[in-house]
């Protein structure tokens, strides 16, 4: 059987343009709605964030394709031929999203536009699993007027929070770097890493009661009596906010996730552990009772100075390099637990501190160069 050339363009290029988002008109719109549950963009074609959102809306109707007979992923063209339905429907501006039950019962959609939440709404509303990989869930606390005062205004919590707007392109730029940062502050249960939505109407009076104008605004609240928030117009890069909230926090957390090198450094055992590995055999014994005699004060991460000095006091020279190389290779796989791993990054930093040569202050330097 021989095809033409034109129909063999026509039936590529409809397979190429083939989309799982159904589009409705008045005309076919119940035979849809109300038959099974729906998930409808009411956009305009004119519309700059109905075309920003219009890939993400045919990525979400493909997650669902294997079940269009328990969920719909639509479409209606609310500024033209599908006019009269964004009358009908209360459609005052673009893009609206509504979910509509196996009953036809409405809802106006006011979460996240991504992806991930999409998806998860749907889920959650259907029961329909999709055909993208679940993600982990997020360590941002997602905050609204019900559990605010529990959360952001607990005595005993800091809490960095973000107050965005689903259609705001500096906040969905933000967002990623929020997640990261939520994540590599989870271990600190102090310190929260939370969101909350200020454009949805119920929390709007909440935002503005503390002075939310614009999105992102991102507001610290520090623990005690006092939550009159701090606001955070610092710059807005992984490093900077980490830094921030290690400061206000009093933690020590490093970007990519863990601890930082400081982490469990005690200044004068660091001291006494440079004198150590330079002193003759009879003046480690003296700096090792100052170690010990330290150890009381500085805590639990005085053990590992200790041991350290005990070690090299008994001859075993190369403990400390051996000892370094197994903690960065077990550190490198991350597959312990997040306790875990914080102990023995602070190991791995307190014997550093036998390694590490002193740094020139700034000063020193700039004279030595004046000197050249």
């Amino acid at each position: 059987m021989r095809f033409s050339i034109p129909l063999l363009v026509g039936a590529l290029i409809a397979s190429v343009t083939a989309s799982n988002v159904q589009e409705l008109t008045p005309d076919n719109f119940d035979d849809v709605v109300g038959k099974v549950p729906a998930f409808v963009e009411f956009f305009a074609p004119w519309c700059g964030h109905c075309k920003n959102l219009a890939p993400v809306w045919e990525q979400l109707a493909n997650a669902f394709e294997h079940a269009k007979d328990k969920v719909v992923i639509a479409k209606v063209d609310a500024d033209g031929v599908g006019r009269p339905l964004g009358q009908k429907y209360g459609v005052t501006g673009f893009p609206t999203l509504k979910y509509f039950d196996k009953n036809g019962v409405e809802s106006k959609y006011e979460e996240g536009r991504d992806l991930d939440t999409l998806v998860a709404f749907i889920t959650k509303q259907t029961g329909v699993k999709s055909k993208i990989p679940v993600k982990p869930p997020s360590a941002v606390k997602k905050v609204d007027v019900n559990n605010f005062d529990d959360l952001v205004l607990d005595p005993s919590k800091n809490v960095f929070i973000t107050f965005t707007a689903p259609w705001c392109g500096h906040c969905k730029n933000l967002k990623p770097t929020w997640e990261k940062l939520a994540q590599w502050f989870a271990p600190e249960s102090n310190c929260i890493v939370a969101n909350m939505n200020a454009d949805d109407e119920k929390n709007k009076p909440l935002a503005a009661k503390y002075g939310v104008s614009s999105y992102p605004t991102i507001k610290f609240f520090g623990n005690g009596a006092d939550k009159t928030p701090e606001d955070y117009n610092g710059g807005r890069s992984e490093a900077l906010l980490v830094e921030f909230l290690n400061e206000k926090c009093g933690a020590q957390r490093a970007v990519g996730g863990g601890l930082n090198a400081q982490a469990g450094r005690v200044a004068d055992l660091d001291a006494i552990a440079k004198q150590f590995v330079a002193a003759a055999k009879d003046a480690r014994a003296t700096l090792l009772k100052d170690a010990t005699a330290l150890a009381g004060k500085a805590g639990d991460v005085a053990k590992h100075y200790v041991r350290a000095m005990e070690k090299l006091a008994g001859g075993a020279e190369a403990y400390i390099e051996k000892e370094s190389k197994r903690l960065a290779k077990i550190l490198a796989k991350k597959n312990l637990s997040e306790k875990k791993l914080d102990e023995l990054k602070i190991k791995a930093n307190i014997l550093a501190a036998f390694t590490e040569k002193e740094e020139k202050k700034d000063e020193t330097i700039a004279r030595e160069k004046a000197e050249l």
